[in-house]
């Protein structure tokens, strides 16, 4: 089959189309005839050699495909050849083909585009798992999402609201910040020109947000607290911002309020597993309904890699891109 692997870290041009052999689903998996695979923030970090993939999966990027059911281990009955799935993968996604343990498959629901469809697993269980496991969100709430524009950003904003939240997002440009609020934000502010901290007391009539979503970390937390409602939440996903956090334990007592930081990638199969459960359960009939729907950039074909990472590292994008393979 072929992979799009990285030969030795490095930038987009780095990614390398080649050949690797056929995977062979173990007992309890299945093996997925790609159709797309979905980008991530952690593809690049991996390209670039600071986030190798987990003992046992391929060390090559991708952690959402879509395609079709090409073949499935002894023990499993739920999944059949010809099934229209997507799956959260450890990695290995940049393939034509994919073996993946058969609790991390979700059917593709009616009425979703099959190559749209790898846009959602990353971002359905990463947003379920910490803004409503984690994050507690529930109606009523008000919830600010950082990098409203991005895959989980759509995600989260769609998931919000549709659970009964008010939803207040950041964006890097007066466009994008117009783009959240056609996703469904109803407030959303640039953060190169307006402080978001303001925005979100406003928002609130100055009561603060419940739950922040957190995708930069760094100086950026210490601004989330100041955004908070007494008792609210902040769960950090991702660390684009470098330098330490610095919280202001006080507030932070003062508030009642407490800050998470996670990883899915990492986490135990059956944790990987028990979220997936819960997005087919919770996430799954909103989409059936069209009240989630995947939002894509774009999509590039397979061999195009590289120009779909330098896409994604232009920041220019908006919702999920998508690798073609099949």
């Amino acid at each position: 089959m072929r992979a799009v692997v990285v030969p030795q870290p490095g930038e987009a041009d780095a990614l390398t189309l080649a050949e690797r052999p056929d995977p062979v689903p173990s007992e309890r998996e299945v093996r997925i005839r790609v159709t797309a695979a979905g980008l991530n923030g952690a593809d690049l970090s991996q390209r670039r050699g600071f986030y190798p993939s987990p003992a046992g999966a391929p060390d090559w990027p991708g952690l959402e495909v879509s395609g079709t059911v090409d073949a499935v281990g002894d023990d499993v009955t739920e999944w059949h050849v010809g099934d229209r799935v997507c799956a959260l993968l450890p990695g290995g996604g940049y393939a034509e083909l994919v073996t993946v343990d058969a609790g991390l498959v979700l059917p593709v629901p009616e009425g979703v585009d099959l190559v749209e469809a790898a846009g959602l697993p990353e971002v359905a269980a990463t947003v379920w798992s910490n803004v409503v496991d984690l994050g507690r969100l529930s109606a009523g709430d008000a919830l600010l999402v950082h990098g409203g524009s991005s895959g989980i950003g759509t995600m989260a904003i769609q998931l919000g609201r549709a659970l009964g939240a008010d939803v207040i997002a950041t964006a890097g440009s007066d466009e994008k910040a117009a783009f959240c609020r056609e996703v469904g934000a109803q407030a959303a502010v640039n953060y190169r020109t307006q402080d978001f901290v303001e925005a979100a007391h406003a928002f609130t009539d100055g009561r603060g947000v419940d739950v922040v979503l957190d995708i930069v970390g760094g100086s950026y937390i210490a601004r989330d607290l100041d955004a908070l409602a007494t008792g609210g939440r902040i769960v950090s996903i991702a660390v684009r911002d470098r330098e330490p956090a610095s919280v202001d334990m006080g507030l932070l007592m003062r508030k009642r309020a407490s800050i998470h930081g996670t990883t899915l990638r990492a986490r135990p199969l059956a944790e990987r597993t028990a979220i997936i459960a819960a997005v087919r359960e919770h996430v799954w009939p909103l989409v059936a309904e069209g009240r989630i729907r995947p939002v894509i950039d774009s999509v590039f074909p397979l061999e195009d890699a590289a120009a779909a990472h330098r896409r994604m590292e232009s920041s220019a994008h908006r919702g999920k891109i998508l690798l073609q393979v099949g």
